[in-house]
Parts: structure tokens; sequence; C-alpha cells
């Protein structure tokens, strides 16, 4: 019997014994700081300025010496931020202040997690696009701005090689070369940080299909939903061997299904009105992530999340970037241009879409206990049951009426990924 799923190469890369770091959505730092810092009398002054210096102190220039990264334009009004933008969260592998003996030793760092967030002109849309860790592609000239050294451009290289090869700059550097996008903005996660966010939020729903124990990651949890927190969700994070087919990209989707689950309680009325979460968060983010210096203006932070707390659920995206099989290396993959330009064509322009639902995510499925949405309202009716047609109309309306026009898909065909409204489950790897 057939299919109408496609399904994407079930590539087993990335086997060695590193595991990868995850991060959540800046959207959570910019929520709680805009929620705290606009909230006027019941926020004292000493507050906003422990969170700015923590900001600041952990600020990372992403600028190159061509100027690619970083060009932040002037700071807005606090009530409104003008235009769109695009920000690159990244997850790193390695911290100085993490516990060897809980995540293994390391001796360089990695840049495991890439999710490049993109808003709207209008701010009426965003797309969160994952771009994987073993993404085999052209990497520029890097020059790390801590210790001034260059690394020369490489033709072929894994995209979790680029923040050793330059720090944060340089991953921002390749990420724009690749997509054609400027960037800039951008922040840096690592385990800690993951821990002490979820745990400020509250703990957030996940599903499994079956019971995963996976002794790659430490995930210990049974089938169907659980709210997670601290350690274990960095465990559901990061766990590969536990999902889907074993590979990255089902790791990705299992990430997805969890970021759409944060971004839902974010934006819940529980967690918006409880200042006590949000100050936390707010708190988490100053001293646990490390932001672009273009980013380290609060005023501009509280613009941007009034931007993206109005932006509906189904309108935000959560997509994965297009890759095939890396002909050269099992565990790598590599770059499918041409969906790879359809979707970035319609991220410069703007241009709505959706991923394809008929796409295998080899990782997740449909909740089938997520609530069903109510159907659409019919729109009302422009004519009372007895009027009637006017005398000059033809016998048979339809003979020379010019055909209603046939609605235009914005569906890309064969992306994979989902909306932040969609609830997922994923598929436990027995």
């Amino acid at each position: 019997m057939t299919t109408s799923l496609r399904r994407t190469p079930a590539m087993k890369h990335g086997r060695q014994a590193r595991r990868g770091a995850t991060a959540t959505l800046l959207k959570t730092t910019a929520v709680a700081l805009a929620v705290v810092l606009v909230s006027g009398a019941s926020v004292a002054a000493w507050i906003v300025y422990d969170l700015a210096s923590n900001v600041s102190s952990n600020a990372v220039d992403i600028t190159q010496p061509d100027g690619a990264g970083g060009s932040a334009p002037a700071v807005p009004n606090i009530d409104a931020f003008e235009g769109g933008f695009n920000m690159l969260i990244v997850g790193a592998d390695n911290d100085e202040n993490q516990d060897p003996n809980a995540y293994g030793p390391r001796d360089i760092t990695l840049n495991d997690v890439n999710m490049l967030l993109h808003v709207s002109e209008d701010h009426t849309s965003a797309v969160v696009v994952s771009l994987p860790r073993d993404l085999v592609i052209a990497q520029p000239t890097c020059v790390d701005p801590e210790t001034d050294e260059t690394a020369r451009a490489v033709s072929a290289q894994p995209l979790n090689a680029a923040y050793e090869r330059g720090g944060l700059a340089c991953v921002v550097g390749t990420v724009s070369e690749l997509t054609g996008l400027e960037i800039e903005y951008a922040a840096l996660m690592s385990f800690n940080a993951v821990v002490e966010m979820t745990n400020a939020v509250g703990g957030v729903p996940v599903c499994l299909t079956k019971p995963v124990k996976d002794r790659w990651s430490g995930l210990d949890l049974p089938a169907g939903t659980t709210t997670i927190s601290g350690a274990t969700a960095l465990a559901f994070l990061r766990t590969r061997h536990g999902v889907g087919d074993g590979s990255d990209l089902s790791r990705i989707a299992s990430q997805q299904q969890y970021i759409s689950s944060l971004i839902r309680t974010i934006k819940s009325d529980d967690t918006l009105t409880d200042v006590t979460k949000l100050y936390g968060l707010a708190q988490v983010a100053a001293k646990h992530v490390k932001l672009s210096t273009s980013l380290t203006n609060l005023t501009r932070m509280v613009a941007m999340a009034r931007t993206l707390q109005t932006i509906d659920l189904d309108k935000l995206a959560l997509v994965q970037y297009p890759v095939g099989a890396d002909p050269y290396n099992v565990n790598k993959v590599v770059p499918d241009e041409a969906l790879a330009k359809k979707l970035f064509d319609a991220i410069a322009a703007d241009e709505p879409f959706a991923p394809d639902p008929n796409v295998d995510r080899n990782g997740v499925q449909a909740d089938p206990d997520a609530p069903v949405p109510p159907p659409a309202a019919a729109p009302p009716a422009t004519e009372t049951p007895d009027a009637q047609p006017p005398a000059s109309a033809p016998s048979n309306p339809g003979a020379d009426a010019t055909p209603a026009p046939t609605p235009t898909s914005n569906v890309i065909e064969g992306l994979s990924g989902q909306t932040a409204l969609e609830q997922t489950c994923s598929v436990a790897n027995r």
C-alpha cells in the first residue's frame, strides 16, 4: 500500500559521544523583560538597574570586519518596534560553570543548536528555522572578537564547528551567508540557561507516544503528557536516541514540540499575569544568556517583546532547514538548495507560508488528545431568501460569469515543521 507521506532521509548522523545543548526562544527573555519593565511603579528602579547591568556584562559583539551582523536599527520607542527583524539563538554544549560529571568533559565548544527567528515587517507572522548541527556548508572568514584571531574561509564544514572558529559572531556570519538574511541580533545559551529557564517558567508540558528511558541523555519519562522542568527538560531536549529514528533531525522535530508548548505556556494568561514568574525569567535571561551588543538596550528588547506578543500562534511557524543526505558522509547532511531557496525567498519577501502537513517529520506526530479548534463561523448572508436576480441576469448565470479564482496554497511543499498552535507528541524510539 502506498502513502502520501514523504519521509525525510533517515540519517543517523552525529553518533559521536558529544551531546548537543538546546535553546529556548529568546521570546521567553523578551516577554519576561517586557512585562516586568513596563509594570511601572510595581517594579523598583533597582530591579531595572540589576537586569541592565547583567545584560551588559554578558554582551557579545557579533560584528565582523566586512560589516556582517549586529547592525541594529536606532533604539525604538517602548511602545513599538519599527519593521521586522532577524535573531539567531544558539545553544552551546560547553560552559565554564557546567558540571562535567553531569554532561561529560568537553575540550571545545560547539554550536549544536541554531535557531533563526524572523519577524515580518508588518508584525503579523514569524518563523523559527532550526538549522541542523551536522549541516555541511561553506563558512566565511571569521575574526574572534575576544581573541582577534582570524579563521580562514572553508568550503565544507559542519555548522556546529562555527563557534570554535570565531565565537558567536562566526555563527551569525555563517548563517547569514547561508540564508542571505542580515542578522542583527543574537543570543547564546548553555545547559545551565536551559535548566534555569524551564524552572522559572514553572514547567512545560510535553507528550510521548511511549515511555522513554535514554541512558545517553538521562531522560526517563512515561507515555502521555508530562510537565517537565529543570534537568528533565534539558534531558528531553538533548535526547536523540530516545525519539524518532535516533537522528538529529528527529531530535529537532521533538524540540519543536517543546518550543511550541513553551510558547503556548508563555502566552497563557497564567504566566503573563504572574509577575514572580516573569521576573524570574528576566533574571535567568540576564545572568545566564549572552546577548549580542545590539540587544543590550532594554528599551529595544521591550519593544521587540511587545511585537512578539501580538503574533497569533497559528502565524508562528517552526520549520527545519531543508536538507538531504551527504553523499560523502552518512552522519552529515547537506542543503536541499531548491527547497531552501523557496523558504528563504518567502521569508525575505515576508510572504505567508506554512510547512507541508504531508511530510513525515520522523520524530513527532499529532497529539490525539489535543483539543479540536471550533469550526470557523459561516459568513453572514448577503441576500434575503426571497431575493430575485435582476431582470438582465442570464438564464444560466454560470455560463458567462467569470469563474471564482482558485485559492492559492501557502504551503511550501516538502518543508518540514509545524505552527506554535499545533500540539504534537514525540514518537518514542523503541
